[in-house]
């Protein structure tokens, strides 16, 4: 199926691409809106078809597949007509400009049985698969630290900043190396020095559940060209230098030695590792001929794309609000870390919770979705909080605690764990188990002794102590806590008559008095 490529746009990076394809003998069309570098071409591409107007391309039957090197902001439009015309799709990075259209854009290509592709370029460089077969058999160790600069002088440009044109690659290369795990934190740390609105220079962090941290600097105000990957092992290092014409992959052996409890490092001469000199660009575009001929998938596929799309968005999310630090839960998606507070890992955050200032999380807590965790707030080690639940400020909730959905904790409200503390005596094989069921409510400064449980939407008046297990639906305060009456599943107060029944005034539910302990909701008639 030689000859069926069309590449549109065939400017600064679209010329390469025509130069492979017609390397590969898959060039079939050439389309630019210039006409004289149109003119250009067809000089250059005897062979190839000249074309203006993209509609034309899609409606040529004769081709199968569309390379897009336009503008980045042009390419979910064109991708999504190109795909609409069932042709497969080999879109330049990124993908997109927005999360949503990219995620739209892999839908509609598992829809139509078409192949999307993604030019992240180092999935094909032979130096990176080497690396990568490096990594995978653990001649570098356990990964601790990975970095990537990609610097140069220009292009400037004013569609997108330095990081949606530079990263792009090196999020790729990153995701790579680490078996395509994504980053649970990221932030961005940008410059803005041509345009007040357009950052030229930034350094994005990732972290990593696996303890991997990366970090990326990307500039188009620097005065040499620079591209490189460098991967910190805990047995060795390896760099991988593009822009090096001899030697793109090293292995490094150094050695730490500690003395008097100091670090010192032993330097030793780099291994040049060999690899193929064949050209990235070419080995992309055979994939895309190949993939359009056995329909597989290309090595960078749609998914792919995407992934480096999403960490794209985070970045410039934090870089719209000042570095912030963007956390995803463990699905990938998003809640807030306030930046001042501590998380633990691994721990597991739901989707929109928000951690507030100064709060500390330890080590295997579990939180669900659409939780709110206030200021100063501490979660002890293996504490589980289910869905919607609220904890106010200086809240602290202690190891052998679970709360369940929809849960509110008041300010200062406290839970203990063992029944008779002593400095000098470790008491942690003695932690006593509290349960706080679906939407209990305790009160600012209530402490709540361990050892008991806590009944669906009871309630726990302020500075009371609940020393014994406590009735769904009661109202209890003092010290100790008693029963002093029962309350409704939206919160109103109920009042019994004398058949031992209540209606709610405020939201008409109807509730049975089955003891002096003891009451039961019932169906309304």
């Amino acid at each position: 199926m030689a000859g069926n490529i069309a590449v549109i746009g065939c400017g600064y990076w679209g010329k390469n691409l025509v130069r492979n394809f017609a390397r590969l003998n898959a060039l079939h069309t050439i389309c630019d809106s210039d006409p004289d570098r149109l003119a250009q071409f067809q000089s250059l591409y005897p062979s190839a078809r000249t074309e203006a107007d993209y509609e034309h391309v899609l409606q040529d039957r004769e081709i199968k597949g569309i390379v897009l090197a336009t503008a980045a902001v042009s390419h979910y439009s064109m991708a999504k007509e190109a795909l609409s015309a069932d042709k497969d799709v080999f879109v330049e990075k990124p993908l997109a400009l927005r999360v949503e259209e990219g995620g739209e854009l892999v839908e509609l290509a598992e829809q139509r049985g078409k192949i999307l592709m993604v030019g992240h370029l180092l999935e094909y460089h032979p130096a990176v698969e080497k690396l990568k077969e490096l990594v995978d058999s653990g001649e570098l160790g356990k990964l601790r630290y990975i970095y990537s600069n990609r610097l140069n002088l220009g292009k400037f440009r004013t569609e997108e900043n330095i990081v949606w044109s530079f990263a792009p690659h090196d999020i790729s290369g990153i995701l790579l190396l680490l078996g395509g795990e994504m980053p649970y934190q990221v932030s961005a740390h940008g410059g803005y020095y041509l345009d007040q609105h357009i950052a030229d220079v930034t350094v994005t962090t990732m972290d990593f559940r696996s303890g991997v941290k990366a970090h990326i600097f990307v500039s188009w105000l620097h005065p040499y060209k620079e591209q490189k990957l460098v991967v910190v092992g805990d047995r060795r290092m390896a760099e991988f230098n593009d822009t090096n014409p001899e030697g793109k992959l090293q292995l490094f052996n150094h050695e730490i030695e500690w003395i008097e409890r100091r670090p010192i490092p032993h330097w030793k001469e780099p291994e040049v590792i060999e690899v193929s000199s064949e050209e990235p660009l070419k080995i992309e575009c055979q994939d895309f001929v190949e993939c359009i001929e056995t329909r597989r998938r290309p090595r960078a596929d749609g998914h792919k794309g995407l992934q480096v799309l999403e960490i794209l968005s985070l970045f410039q999310q934090s870089l719209d609000e000042k570095s912030r630090v963007i956390a995803l839960s463990e699905e990938g998606k998003l809640f807030f870390v306030h930046e001042t507070s501590i998380i633990e890992e691994p721990c597991i955050i739901g989707e929109g919770t928000k951690v507030w200032h100064f709060c500390h999380i330890m080590p295997e807590v579990t939180i669900g979705r659409d939780c709110v965790i206030g200021q100063n707030a501490f979660i002890s080690k293996r504490v589980k909080i289910g869905n919607n639940v609220k904890l106010e400020n200086n809240v602290s909730v202690y190891e052998g605690v679970t709360l369940e959905d929809d849960v509110f904790c008041g300010p200062s409200c406290i839970f203990t764990n063992v029944i008779n503390p002593r400095s000098h005596i470790s008491r942690k094989h003695e932690f006593q188990p509290t349960l706080v069921k679906r939407g209990a409510t305790i009160g600012a400064n209530a402490t709540i002794i361990c050892g008991n449980t806590i009944g669906k939407y009871a309630f726990i008046g302020a500075g009371s102590v609940v020393t014994k297990d406590v009735s769904a639906h009661a109202l209890v305060y003092g010290n100790p806590a008693q029963i002093q009456g029962w309350v409704c599943e939206c919160g109103a107060k109920l009042n019994f008559g004398k058949n031992s029944q209540a209606r709610c005034s405020r939201c008409g539910k109807i509730y049975q008095k089955e003891s002096e302990n003891q009451i039961s909701s019932k169906e309304d008639d």
